[in-house]
């Protein structure tokens, strides 16, 4: 069915499992908040775009799935930067979808211009991407998805340019990527360098972060850590994964 393609985001992530959307609707961003209800997606409402972001970090946190926000152009998307930022340091998948301008080089003066919206978020963010079709915004969707799922979690950032978004398209003409089943095997060589390394050290010390939570890995942290003998140091991200009366945490 023929829809605006902003309208046709909403309904694409709607059938990727994405049932929760943050963000702040403006004149540059209403197509896409045209599809949400119509697709069936919860969207919360912040006052403040930073606001958006970290209610989607927090969200991806606590239910395992990517959290997704939308945004307008050039403001709003420096307003969710540093909440990008906190997702990129701390490896949560966290997907902002932000409209911009069609052309900036030249016209000056435009609503919400910037010089380069797509560098700046590409700072805090795995990496970020301009869909200047239809075709692009789904596939970049998709590999969004299929990285968050496949690789380390980090934020990525799509832009669409007003016209794009304002334009009817047909919905994704792709399957969804699939994600690998499984993570890259670990190497047994090296894991046989690390263990020999902790054999021979004097004083280990072993700093545990997120990814350990986040991997179910806790169990297996701590008795390398007690095997060993080493002091354990938690980053913020990895809070819990050693109790706190470890004798040498």
């Amino acid at each position: 069915m023929s829809r605006p393609l902003g309208a046709q985001i909403s309904y694409m992530l709607k059938a990727r499992g994405v049932d929760v959307i943050f963000g702040i609707p403006g004149v540059h961003n209403q197509e896409m908040y045209r599809g949400i209800e119509e697709a069936g997606i919860t969207h919360v409402l912040a006052r403040h775009e930073q606001g958006a972001g970290f209610m989607a970090d927090g969200y991806a946190r606590a239910s395992g799935t990517p959290g997704v926000a939308y945004v307008i152009t050039g403001p709003g998307l420096c307003n969710i930067m540093t909440p990008l930022g906190q997702a990129y340091s701390d490896s949560v998948a966290v997907l902002t979808i932000a409209s911009c301008l069609d052309e900036t080089a030249a016209t000056r003066g435009q609503l919400h211009q910037m010089r380069d919206q797509v560098a700046a978020a590409a700072t805090v963010c795995d990496w970020s991407e301009m869909a200047q079709t239809a075709d692009a915004a789904y596939r970049l969707i998709d590999r969004a998805l299929n990285e968050f799922a496949a690789n380390r979690p980090r934020p990525k950032a799509i832009h669409v340019p007003i016209a794009a978004l304002e334009g009817q398209a047909d919905g994704p003409q792709h399957a969804p990527l699939v994600a690998p089943l499984k993570r890259a095997e670990v190497n047994p060589g090296d894991m046989r360098e690390l263990a020999e390394a902790l054999r021979a050290a004097s004083r280990p010390l072993i700093v545990y972060g997120g990814g350990v939570a986040r991997a179910d890995a806790s169990n297996a942290a701590r008795v390398v850590a007690e095997k060993s003998g080493a002091a354990v140091f938690l980053t913020y991200a990895a809070s819990g994964v050693v109790a706190a009366d470890y004798p040498l945490y």
